[in-house]
């Protein structure tokens, strides 16, 4: 059976917490770095992906970002994603120095906005030796522009607006849902209600600490975010992308034209027929068939 510890590091002076799932109790291991997405916690679908790494010989670390779950952070519910990928890489940093962690075998493994910052990490941090990244955010103007439609997107944009007063005049935040049920009635990040109830569903069975609300700030921030300019960086890091056939959450044509910008001949494409963004959370059979592919993705780039 896989042993799992209780972790903890700093990243920028905040304690971040996780779980180390290991191969092995006596030897160093190759290790796989798990977060997750928008507003995730680390029960969120990522212990059947570590479960499937430690079970094949690699270790697997699951966190949770700085103020989210059981990591330490004041700005609550606040994502700012290179604040996040400062996270992976303080893992990493940790992990370099943990007894049962080969340093020279580490990989990164990311889902939707996370699946965006595997693709940073592979272009910017050399100590990343292979990624999976599965059904990534791509340009987070383009997919909130989309994904909202011209007059929700309105509604967004006079929300961060309004939020950008705000926090001028008086420091204080503004909040919005992850995602709602009724998108034309209350403006949410995500606008779609299989969303909501996936999560929801989640959050009543086994994530607890999650929390269907981010900062505006959040959104602000995600609409200034595209991996664009360092997928053309990723020369010669072994890459993997997941795609849901017909993704129009995280749309899967900017997926896929993102993966053809990899100038890496060490890159692979999968695309999961039948399938959708949500189901790869709500829908067992397609977790494990991903879980199965990152698996043997990490196995053949980081194993000897």
């Amino acid at each position: 059976m896989t042993k799992r510890v209780d972790v903890e590091f700093k990243s920028e002076g905040t304690t971040v917490r996780g779980w180390l799932y290991l191969a092995s109790e006596t030897k160093r291991s190759p290790t796989v770095v798990l977060a997750g997405g928008w507003c995730y916690v680390r029960e969120i679908v990522m212990p059947t992906y570590a479960k499937a790494f430690a079970e094949a010989g690699i270790n697997a670390l699951i966190f949770d970002y700085r103020n989210l779950g059981v990591s330490d952070g004041d700005d609550r519910q606040h994502l700012d994603p290179w604040a996040q990928v400062k996270d992976y890489q303080n893992a990493i940093s940790f992990l370099e120095r943990h007894d049962l962690v080969d340093p020279e075998r580490i990989g990164v493994w990311g889902i939707s906005y996370s699946g965006g910052h595997a693709l940073i990490l592979a272009a910017i941090d050399p100590r990343v030796k292979t990624i999976v990244s599965q059904i990534p955010v791509i340009d987070g103007f383009e997919n909130m522009r989309r994904a909202h439609g011209t007059m929700q997107y309105r509604a967004l944009w006079d929300l961060v607006l309004r939020d950008r007063k705000q926090r001028y005049e008086t420091g204080e935040r503004l909040y919005l849902p992850h995602a709602t049920e009724n998108s034309a009635e209350e403006v949410s990040a995500w606008p779609f209600p299989e969303t909501v109830r996936t999560f929801l569903a989640i959050k009543a069975s086994e994530a607890p600490l999650y929390e269907n609300r981010s900062s505006v700030e959040s959104v602000d921030l995600l609409m200034n975010y595209d991996v664009g300019p360092f997928v053309k960086r990723i020369y010669n890091t072994p890459t993997l992308m997941i795609v849901a056939e017909g993704d129009d959450l995280t749309l899967w044509d900017l997926e896929i034209g993102a993966f053809n910008q990899i100038p890496s001949a060490r890159k692979k494409l999968e695309v999961l027929p039948h399938t959708s963004h949500m189901t790869l959370y709500s829908d067992q059979s397609k977790v494990k068939v991903a879980a199965a592919m990152a698996r043997d993705w990490f196995v053949e780039t980081l194993k000897p």
